[in-house]
């Protein structure tokens, strides 16, 4: 599949470039301190030496208009789709290097159910700050580079990707909450599917593999 800069007009769609008002390099710092993991991802909500960097404060001031938020990452060796999961707000993302975002809109659901030829491939370079839409699907980064693998910020609203409600579902949308504030879509190929996620990718479960 073809990947696109985020600085291509068709990322509007999906989200936007935070290009100026931000330093980050403290933060890069902090994360690249963090070892990646010996095998596939790791993921944390909040990371304690990543929320005590002065952008967090920024963070939850300016991008998030004083909402609490939590600053946490993504990081390890990726190279297929898997899932994608919506919130109902803004994701900032933030890598220490080049990485890839997979995306797709809400809208193009039919029936709780995405055709994965719907995906189109983004590449972000290292420390530029993105912001994913609300209504923009998404999950965990592709790395560009197999040696070194991907660090990617994620912040989000404070408890978002925690343990979910206990709720019985009342409404089509309530099968697909996987855990707080996280609607998540899984392929039938996925480990998310093998842990009772609802699946809602159909057709190829996408490998980014053989463009890297």
């Amino acid at each position: 599949m073809k990947i696109y800069p985020v600085t291509d007009p068709s990322f509007r769609l999906y989200g936007e470039p935070i290009t100026h008002g931000y330093n980050v390099s403290e933060l890069l710092r902090a994360m690249e301190a963090i070892p990646l993991p010996e095998e596939g991802t790791a993921y944390e909500p909040a990371i304690e030496s990543l929320e005590a960097c002065s952008i967090f404060s920024q963070l939850q001031d300016r991008a998030y208009g004083g909402l609490p938020i939590q600053l946490g990452m993504c990081w390890g060796r990726n190279t297929k789709l898997n899932c994608l999961e919506y919130h109902r707000d803004s994701e900032v993302n933030l890598g220490t290097g080049d990485f890839i975002l997979l995306l797709a809109k809400r809208h193009e659901m039919e029936n709780g159910v995405l055709d994965t030829k719907k995906v189109r491939a983004f590449r972000v370079p290292g420390g530029l700050p993105v912001e994913i839409h609300a209504d923009t699907l998404h999950f965990a980064p592709v790395h560009v580079d197999e040696k070194k693998g991907f660090r990617v910020a994620v912040v989000l609203p404070r408890g978002t990707n925690t343990d979910k409600p206990a709720i019985a579902p009342a409404n089509a949308e309530d099968r697909l909450l996987f855990a707080r504030n996280k609607w998540l879509l899984a392929h039938p190929d996925s480990a998310q599917a093998a842990q009772g996620a609802y699946i809602g990718l159909m057709g190829e479960n996408l490998d980014l593999s053989d463009q890297l």
